[in-house]
């Protein structure tokens, strides 16, 4: 796709104005790409969803729900940067690309290293207002991990030998971690409510001290216990594997406050931390282009097979002290 032309193209059809400078790629997530646009109205963040993304059976429904939620946010005063909606819709195509339109703000997302106990509470404080907007007593479709770690590594010793070693060397820790997750997942109270689904550090800008979240897509309905749980470690260094007890006191301590104690069985739910699990497979089918778009991607894919692997591989050798932080 030749970006020059296309992003010319959306400024003029959607009625953005005229660039008045080239596009802009900016960091973004790891599944899509993120575009600036300076134009003569304004200055926008453009988001071009993942091809390979778009293809799954049941991707535009779930972005519909997200869609529908992400207005809930909005009518409830969650700080939030929604999609524009241009001509009745949010999500918008030109040449086969799907994409979404916003508002461009001006906020830092934090660095691993620059996460303070202050930014862990304000980010539980905010969850937990998300989940106190509508929540019903019944289980969450939150669905097991069933990977087939022997398939992954039988084809990436042939396909993928940048990974071939790690995943055989961790093969058996693999499915136990597998087992762990699944296990957890069954003893969850039974209660689902608006869940964010990717409220990690990248996706909150700071402006004046105060979080503003983007990246919405992955709104649905979910177990706010498992939510609270899995941002708590990973805005406390879960992610970088380097645990602060402080800051995961801070976002815990929050959360309750506002939402209320969910009296939360530890050692029960410790499983749910393995959540990585699924973010791994995905990124072993990148990587074994089983599910991706371009050699870019694949080499994404590559890197973060290693990186959530390394994550994994800490969390299962901190259970005792985690735990142990927790009771207290």
């Amino acid at each position: 796709m030749d970006k020059h032309n296309f992003f010319h193209g959306i400024a003029e059809e959607l009625s953005l104005g005229a660039l008045t400078a080239p596009a802009e790629r900016v960091t973004g997530g790891y599944l899509h790409e993120m575009y600036k646009l300076e134009t003569a109205s304004g200055k926008y963040a453009v988001k071009l969803l993942n091809p390979v993304i778009m293809k799954r059976p049941d991707v535009f429904e779930n972005y519909r729900r997200a869609e529908l939620l992400e207005k809930e946010l909005c009518e409830n005063k969650i700080p939030v940067v929604p999609a524009m909606e241009i001509n009745g819709c949010k999500m918008q195509c030109k040449d086969s690309q799907y994409f979404y339109v916003f508002h461009w703000i001006e906020g830092k997302a934090l660095a691993w290293d620059e996460i303070k106990a202050e930014h862990c509470r304000e980010a539980g404080a905010l969850l937990a207002r998300i989940h106190k907007i509508r929540q019903v007593k019944e289980p969450s479709d939150i669905k097991e991990i069933c990977a087939d770690w022997d398939f992954y590594v039988t084809a990436a010793d042939t396909e993928c030998r940048e990974i071939a070693g790690k995943l055989e060397k961790n093969r058996d820790l693999l499915y136990y971690c597998q087992e762990q997750y699944n296990s957890a997942l069954r003893l969850l109270p039974p209660v689902s409510c608006i869940c964010d689904g990717d409220m990690d550090c990248k996706n909150v800008l700071w402006t004046d001290g105060k979080p503003v979240i983007i990246d919405l897509e992955c709104l649905d309905y979910g177990n706010p216990l498992s939510e609270m749980f899995q941002l708590g470690l990973s805005w406390s260094g879960g992610t970088v594997c380097s645990m602060n007890y402080e800051s995961l006191n801070a976002f815990i301590s929050a959360y309750k406050k506002e939402y209320g104690d969910l009296n939360p069985n530890w050692n029960a739910i410790y499983g749910i931390g393995f959540s990585w699990l699924d973010w791994l497979e995905y990124n072993v089918k990148r990587a074994l282009r089983i599910e991706c778009g371009s050699e870019e991607e694949r080499e994404l894919g590559i890197g973060q097979v290693h990186e959530t692997l390394q994550r994994i591989i800490y969390y299962h050798t901190i259970k005792d002290e985690l735990l142990k932080q927790l009771s207290n």
